[in-house]
């Protein structure tokens, strides 16, 4: 197909971006000299009853003659690999988290009530006395000793949380999930090893990403694999957060606007920067658990959650493409922005518990 390409002197290829299947031929095409456009089916959709594969690629092909058709990103084979890692990290961790929960659930099986008591099933505490069933030890005494930190103070619990019926086959059982979370856990480390070595050419954005509040390692290399280093893919930061799925999307009516929802976007990127807000949302100062608290008390937690991370995502996007690092506005921005209506919402405040309210202007001259 290259080659009868060349021989017609092909230079402008669109395909539909269906699953998978458009990769191959992506791969073959990469880099032999074609203009490849990479196009949403919802742009090329067909009419009802006038769906075939020849007439799909006619279309395509009378939409790229016109210009017509939008181009979707394409990252770099190198960040392509990094998304694989990446992505595939996340699902050994799911898949440790379900075998965590198939612990759990296998020691109230037997009346073991320990997650009642530990916080963390598969914390230090956890772990050695995971491995001292494993190892044959039954005694609830002689298991409570392998208490350890805070959770000494309740060793008396951990003891009447282990009287159960835990028997030789539970025994079997629970050595087969430990030994699976282990195998997950050890895989885990490797990828982030590996993840780390490719990464070191980007050290400098990941180090500049990790200054917003609620960003982290795992989160500026997400960002960095899914949004790829050059920006400029993107016509502006509100072109990215669509294209995220990170931006609501327009429901306008006889000059009313509703409320929508998000549309659908990267999921990758969309799971890091949830994470990143709820961990900025935790911070006691500065811009961003501002804006989060001051979104939730208009609207519920969840919208206030995604408009966090669209505001992360803006922030990260800008820093990348003009290699700035990050400046907190502070907690006390909106208040600075519009004093006067911050004045007047303050006095009406104290007026409501029953105090006189005389305002003076402050003497600036002698500061």
């Amino acid at each position: 197909m290259r080659t009868w390409f060349k021989q017609l002197k092909v230079t402008e290829i669109a395909m539909e971006s269906t699953g998978v299947y458009w990769r191959p031929v992506w791969n073959v095409l990469e880099n032999e000299g074609f203009h490849l456009l990479l196009v949403n089916p919802a742009q090329v959709k067909a009419l009802a009853g006038r769906k075939s594969d020849g007439r799909d690629a006619q279309r395509i092909a009378q939409f790229l003659q016109d210009g017509r058709l939008d181009a979707s990103f394409v990252p770099t084979p190198e960040m392509r690999e990094l998304r694989m890692l990446l992505r595939h990290r996340v699902s050994l961790l799911e898949q440790r988290n379900e075998v965590h929960n198939q612990i759990r659930d296998l020691f109230e099986t037997a009346n073991v009530k320990l997650s009642s008591v530990v916080s963390d099933l598969l914390g230090v505490t956890g772990r050695r006395i995971i491995e001292a069933l494993v190892g044959g030890e039954k005694s609830p005494e002689i298991l409570s000793w392998k208490v350890r930190g805070s959770l000494r103070e309740k060793e008396k619990l951990v003891k009447e949380s282990l009287k159960g019926y835990f028997n030789e086959f539970h025994r079997t059982m629970l050595e087969a999930y430990y030994k699976h979370y282990q195998f997950l856990t050890q895989q885990v480390a490797d990828f982030e090893q590996r993840i780390s070595a490719r990464m070191e050419p980007y050290s400098r954005k990941v180090e500049l990403l990790v200054t917003i509040p609620g960003v982290d390692q795992i989160v500026a290399w997400t960002m960095i694999a899914e949004l790829g280093v050059d920006q400029s893919v993107f016509p502006d930061a509100d072109h990215c957060a669509s294209w995220a799925g990170m931006a609501p999307g327009e429901n306008q009516s006889a000059g009313k606007k509703k409320r929508t929802r998000c549309r659908k976007g990267n999921k990758a990127l969309r799971r890091v920067l949830t994470q990143a807000a709820w961990a900025a949302s935790h911070c006691k100062k500065g811009y961003l658990p501002r804006f989060f608290r001051r979104v939730k008390a208009n609207a519920d937690w969840g919208r206030a959650i995604i408009a966090t991370g669209h505001k992360i995502l803006i922030i990260a996007f800008q820093m990348l493409k003009t290699d700035t690092p990050y400046r907190d506005l502070g907690d006390d921005y909106f208040d600075k922005r519009n004093p006067v209506r911050t004045t007047r919402n303050l006095v009406a405040r104290l007026e409501a518990l029953g105090h006189h309210v005389q305002l003076t202007k402050k003497d600036l001259s002698n500061a």
